[in-house]
């Protein structure tokens, strides 16, 4: 039998499920967006490179590329209000709301995250053993807390660009100017962590590589899952709610767009980071 491409795949065990609709389309939403704003602004970031020209055409001149950078700019809003609601939404139904902010199911980083960054050294080092990761790990949150804060300054700051002269009647002149270096810099920031240090660790490390699709099909073999999040899986096993998290395998549709999107997402990624480079040392 050959062996899945996807390493969510591998593995021996029932499909068990990590990500529910929202985080999966959440996610799609991210990709999408994210790939087109970026590709639509670093011509403009880099407008001094030789490249920039050729490829502001390629997008269809300044004005069809300021048309998707603002389309791609609206469904990042959109996703980032949806995911706010959903915050609040499961703050009023959960019966111990301390377990949003606190506990194993959190975002938030908490002491067990610093041990965790100080083993993992450790372990690369050969001094110690392999931290044991529980529902998110110290990466997963800097992650999403990356993205959380990113959309806020990189979204704050492209809205007073967008809309100029609305914010114009009650802000100063050099707000705009602020406003032009940071979205800039803080854009070019986000774009060098999620195509090196993200796209690294989440599908092109050795035990990842080529790609992990358990964000995209929101399911994993339980083998997968033990090795990666052994905290969760064995809480899980404990409480016997292992049998209720089984999920069929992802269907050929499903797995067919998730790899399209895991690889194509990959690919324009590493070739924008191409042309920053070029245009950094040129």
């Amino acid at each position: 039998m050959k062996k899945p491409m996807a390493v969510s795949d591998q593995g021996q065990g029932p499909y068990i499920t990590r990500f529910g609709p929202v985080e999966r389309t959440t996610h799609a939403l991210i990709i999408v967006s994210f790939l087109g704003l970026v590709a639509t602004g670093i011509p403009l970031r880099f407008a001094y490179a030789g490249w920039a020209a050729p490829f502001m055409r390629a997008l269809g001149g300044p004005a069809s590329a300021a048309f998707i950078h603002r389309i791609c700019a609206a469904i990042t809003f959109g996703y980032f209000f949806i995911h706010l609601v959903t915050i609040i939404r499961n703050l009023i139904r959960a019966e111990d709301k301390k377990t949003i902010f606190w506990g194993p199911r959190s975002m938030v980083p908490q002491p067990k995250d610093i041990r965790d960054v100080i083993g993992m050294f450790k372990w690369f080092l050969g001094r110690g053993p392999h931290p044991r990761f529980d529902r998110y790990s110290y990466m997963e949150k800097f992650d999403y807390w990356a993205v959380f804060w990113g959309v806020a300054i990189i979204g704050g700051s492209g809205l007073l660009l967008w809309f100029p002269a609305f914010f114009a009647r009650f802000l100063p002149g050099w707000m705009f100017n602020v406003a032009t270096i940071i979205h800039g810099d803080e854009a070019l920031l986000a774009l060098g962590f999620i195509f090196t240090i993200h796209f690294f660790n989440v599908h092109l490390r050795p035990e990842k590589f080529p790609i992990d699709l358990v964000i995209f099909t929101g399911r994993a073999k339980a083998e997968y899952f033990e090795e990666e999040h052994p905290l969760e899986y064995e809480r899980n096993q404990r409480e016997g709610r292992l049998a209720s998290l089984e999920a069929p395998a992802p269907s050929a549709a499903t797995y067919l767009w998730s790899m399209g999107l895991g690889f194509a997402a990959l690919a324009v990624g590493v070739f924008l980071v191409l042309l920053v480079l070029y245009a950094l040392v040129s």
